[in-house]
């Protein structure tokens, strides 16, 4: 095997830049055996490190036509390939980086970074042996299968993968082309007036700053919420819930323009419902100067819905009245608007806000979620369910064995006239 390739240095490597097809991937990389440690125990561990995502990997490659990786760094050890370089010249400089490197044929090539890509690589190309020649690019350092080579590739594969960090949610949502959720939350915040401009806060996380004024949530939140929508709009659609790993594959794939187009305007009919039935809402969007101040602020609290810790649970619990009564997301958000959403009060005093210290409170999710379809239509609630919610708002609030019912007893606001 003769490839040409680019010779560099880095640190005291000696590295080399070339490509390999999927053929000489699935012929010539083989998995970690005993390269790295001679105990059978640590090469078990080495290898159940390989799990089954793999298969993730091979899909994306059977069906994402717009394909892209990494590369792939290889060791070499064994039989080292030869180096022979070759002169070029530009523009009055001359280098000797290039040339060819050749394999003499009783080499061994391991990956210290890109296991689960090579596996699926030689998976996709059992499958479909047309991909054989696509192409990925390889970084090449050589190996000493000594007691100090181990040493020396061993801190390389650490290295590699222990400081190789997962994309952040913000990022996929911001560039992500395959992510429904990320797809349909970006033309939200493009194309739709309730989160354009200033109205969603871009942020690393869920919170939105203490100074933030004018966000109704942040993208995170968003993008949650979206979700929610998302598993929602499957299942009627198609009979079959979307979550787990079946969740995650489908985020991994583009959909075509009238999947995507349903679930847009799945989104965008829900969204409609909210700004135009909750008063809340609509009081935000009618106000320009610093409009969030009086429904989010460390005063009084402020607006469960302008709360992170608030926002998801309140699409789930609008989600869990539309799968139990079948209604129109109009007639469901129209019914929401008769509950009370001031934090300050009754039923959010010790579930969301702790009017004693004036901040909010953590890890109150699902007692929200059910919290406020209890207050839409308690008959709603599964038996499973409302024991959860007596149980978790109880413990939230220090009441032991009080009825419920009587506890939450003058809480929903008067109808509208």
């Amino acid at each position: 095997m003769k490839i040409p390739a680019l010779r560099a240095h880095i640190g005291d490597w000696t590295y080399y830049v070339t490509t390999l097809t999927f053929e000489q991937v699935d012929l010539h990389v083989s998995r970690i055996d005993d390269e790295l440690h001679k105990s059978e125990t640590l090469k078990d561990a080495i290898q159940r490190s390989i799990t089954n995502n793999f298969i993730s990997i091979r899909d994306y490659i059977l069906n994402q036509r717009e394909l892209f990786f990494n590369s792939l760094v290889l060791a070499v050890y064994d039989d080292y390939p030869e180096w022979r370089e070759i002169e070029f010249s530009y523009g009055g400089e001359e280098t000797f980086q290039m040339g060819i490197l050749d394999f003499p044929g009783h080499h061994k090539i391991f990956p210290v970074d890109g296991q689960h890509r090579v596996e699926g690589i030689k998976a996709a190309v059992k499958q479909n042996p047309e991909l054989a020649n696509q192409r990925i690019s390889v970084v090449l350092v050589g190996h000493k299968n000594d007691a100090a080579g181990m040493q020396r590739t061993r801190r390389l594969f650490s290295t590699l993968n222990r400081y190789a960090k997962p994309v952040k949610l913000d990022d996929i949502i911001a560039l992500d082309e395959d992510d429904s959720v990320a797809i349909i939350t970006r033309y939200l915040l493009e194309e739709y007036d309730l989160f354009a401009d200033k109205r969603v806060v871009i942020a690393k996380q869920k919170a939105i700053p203490a100074n933030n004024k004018d966000a109704i949530t942040s993208i995170i939140t968003l993008y949650q919420a979206n979700l929610e929508l998302l598993k929602t709009h499957y299942q009627e659609k198609y009979g079959t819930k979307l979550s787990g790993k079946k969740l995650d594959e489908y985020l991994k794939v583009r959909r075509g323009e009238e999947e995507l187009n349903d679930y847009q305007n799945f989104c965008v009919n829900y969204w409609d419902g909210f700004k135009n039935n909750l008063r809340d809402i609509a009081d935000y969007l009618a106000s320009t100067e610093q409009p969030a101040e009086q429904f989010r602020n460390n005063t009084n609290g402020g607006n469960l819905l302008f709360r992170p810790i608030g926002f998801v649970p309140f699409v789930k619990a609008s989600l869990i009245v539309r799968k139990r009564t079948d209604e129109p997301f109009d007639e469901i958000l129209k019914g929401f608007d008769q509950v009370n959403f001031n934090l300050d009060s009754k039923p959010w005093h010790y579930v969301a806000w702790n009017p004693t210290e004036r901040k909010m409170i953590m890890g109150s999710d699902l007692v929200i979620q059910l919290l406020l379809v209890f207050l839409y239509d308690e008959d709603l609630l599964e038996q499973e369910e409302l024991q959860k919610l007596r149980t978790g708002y109880a413990s939230k609030i220090a009441h032991r064995g009080e009825d419920l019912t009587a506890v939450l007893d003058g809480i929903k606001r008067p109808a509208s006239p």
